[in-house]
């Protein structure tokens, strides 16, 4: 009963907040190599604790270098020194993975456009293309990285930057149509020299202010598995959220790797609860699992918060699992289609 109660809410647009446990931000039903869950047995294993899931792939697939591996098939970037290549496919892979859906189904999922090369001058093109293929289908783009500790140094050809003009044009697209846009940007490089100055933080924040009509996620915080907090990272989130002028900025914080360092001690879990209770609004649950096969592991990292649920008040516990969410992606979902109707003949 409570499953066919969610479904109904959905449909019909909203969900009673007592019909499910989170909304998800940010999930890969593929991986490296273009396989993962069948999209008919995700929603099983999303039952009645999930209600809306933001779906996208991997944009990048991992080459099978022969001469690197062997026999070997690599399926993650950390098993081979071969190269990542941008893989377009994935996003008509994802809309007909959404279509195969019942409406109801269909209606739990905000789709994302991801195979495009941030590097490229043409990538705004391409999103436009994906719209005008498949309208009715995604709210947004993402997730898409520019620095990522170990990827980006394998990405062939040009190195994507926070200042190329190629993503301006991305997000300028973005914000035009009502996009949301999840990008992936690790907040320092790994392994610092002691005293180096944050440029990738100073970077993000004029980009972010390069673009005020656009609805961004910021993934992860800017963390990763060793891009570690860096010094006064709590007081650089703060400045970014009290900015007026970066209001339109949202922090996501999916990933079992972000989440070891959230919720490391009981000191880390009272500040970041902290600011999460200042600004509730701002923050929105992800798990970043990719295809997975059972709803354990794809609710690890909801399990690994809960020591950080238990200090948030209730109404920002809502709102980071929930009516972020809802609000964010509600908003994208009539935007996109009022583009759609206008620019699609």
């Amino acid at each position: 009963m409570r499953f066919l109660a969610l479904c109904l809410a959905l449909f019909v647009g909203s969900a009673p907040t007592y019909a499910y446990d989170l909304n998800d931000s940010h999930f890969h039903l593929t991986n490296y190599v273009q396989q993962g869950t069948d999209i008919r047995e995700f929603v099983k294993i999303m039952g009645d604790r999930v209600g809306r899931v933001a779906l996208f792939g991997i944009p990048l697939q991992q080459t099978w270098s022969y001469g690197n591996s062997g026999e070997f098939a690599p399926t993650y970037y950390l098993q081979t020194d071969a190269p990542l290549y941008y893989y377009s496919f994935t996003d008509a892979y994802i809309a007909m993975a959404y279509r195969s859906l019942t409406k109801a189904e269909q209606a739990r999922f905000d789709p994302m456009i991801t195979g495009f090369n941030p590097a490229d001058m043409y990538a705004a093109d391409h999103i436009r293309r994906v719209l005008t293929t498949f309208p009715g289908v995604f709210s947004g783009i993402g997730e898409f990285t520019i620095h990522k500790e170990f990827v980006s140094s394998k990405v062939a050809g040009d190195t994507a930057s926070l200042t190329n003009p190629a993503l301006d044009r991305i997000l300028d697209f973005a914000g035009e149509v009502g996009l949301v846009a999840l990008m992936h940007s690790d907040v320092d490089m790994p392994f610092p020299k002691p005293g180096q100055d944050p440029y990738q933080a100073l970077q993000l924040r004029d980009l972010f202010k390069r673009h005020p009509k656009t609805t961004i996620i910021w993934a992860h915080c800017g963390l990763g598995r060793i891009v570690h907090p860096v010094k006064d990272q709590i007081a650089i989130v703060e400045r970014l959220l009290t900015n007026p002028e970066l209001s339109h900025v949202y922090i996501d914080i999916s990933w079992d790797e972000v989440a070891k360092y959230l919720v490391a001690t009981p000191e880390a879990i009272e500040r970041v609860a902290e600011l999460i209770n200042r600004h509730p609004d701002r923050f929105l649950f992800g798990t970043d699992e990719v295809a997975p096969t059972e709803q354990a592991k794809y609710l690890k990292v909801y399990d690994m918060y809960r020591p950080l649920f238990a200090k948030l008040t209730p109404e920002a516990k809502t709102m980071v699992l929930k009516t972020n969410y809802e609000r964010l992606f509600d908003a994208a979902r009539l935007k996109v289609r009022a583009w759609e109707k206008a620019n699609i003949k």
